[in-house]
């Protein structure tokens, strides 16, 4: 089992997915703390509902940063976790914290990076009129929304679009997406070469049904869908 650590500050739907899949043992990991910035987080609940460890560190709380995150990586280690699962979380993180689950840090962005890096990368995709879009999880580097590529998800983006309904099309392909990379991590498959990452035994792409399109590469497995 894969000891996990995942960082919310909201409602926590991508935690979801992750419990969800966990549960059904489709994902072979264990979930060791559940962390929040926010302690009005939606996700603090669902996190409660399944008997998990929670706790809530306010980031407002501290004089620096640096006293922020080295109560964090206090918690995840005492924990017994060694991956980090961003879900959500609304925090820059310094380079050290990144130094100190290096290659182990996981993070969903709701574009198809390089593309609309940032907050609200729905509402930018929207606005700039792309006839698709998509989510994308990476390793964390130190540069934001940067790291290596795992796997990417491909909807598409009609002129009517704004960011919420944008957002929605997307966030059913996130849930896919992030349990299907947190488990090629668990079972070894995963390899960083420089700026690429390759998948071991992965199909090439996964196109999915009519009623509700989407593309993903490395190829989604079905128990993922």
């Amino acid at each position: 089992m894969l000891p996990l650590a995942v960082l919310i500050s909201g409602s926590g739907s991508n935690l979801q997915s992750i419990i969800d899949k966990i549960e059904s043992g489709a994902l072979q990991a264990e979930i060791k703390i559940v962390i929040s910035n926010n302690p009005k987080a939606y996700g603090l609940e669902r996190a409660k509902k399944h008997g998990l460890k929670r706790t809530v560190i306010e980031h407002t709380k501290f004089s620096s940063r640096e006293n922020f995150e080295k109560r964090l990586v206090s918690e995840i280690e005492d924990a017994g976790a060694k991956v980090v699962i961003l879900a959500g979380f609304m925090r820059i993180l310094s380079p050290y914290f990144v130094r100190s689950f290096a290659q182990r840090i996981l993070n969903i962005h709701p574009a198809i990076l390089p593309s609309f890096p940032g907050l609200h990368g729905q509402e930018q995709a929207a606005q700039y009129g792309v006839k698709v879009s998509g989510c994308t999880v990476h390793f964390v580097n130190e540069k934001m929304d940067h790291g290596p590529i795992i796997i990417q998800a491909v909807v598409p983006a009609l002129p009517e679009d704004d960011g919420n309904t944008l957002g929605e099309r997307i966030l059913k392909w996130e849930h896919r997406i992030y349990p299907q990379a947190i488990s090629w991590l668990a079972e070894k498959r995963i390899e960083i070469c420089g700026r690429k990452v390759k998948v071991k035994n992965a199909q090439p792409c996964f196109l999915g049904p009519f009623n509700e399109p989407g593309l993903v590469s490395p190829g989604l497995e079905d128990k993922f869908f």
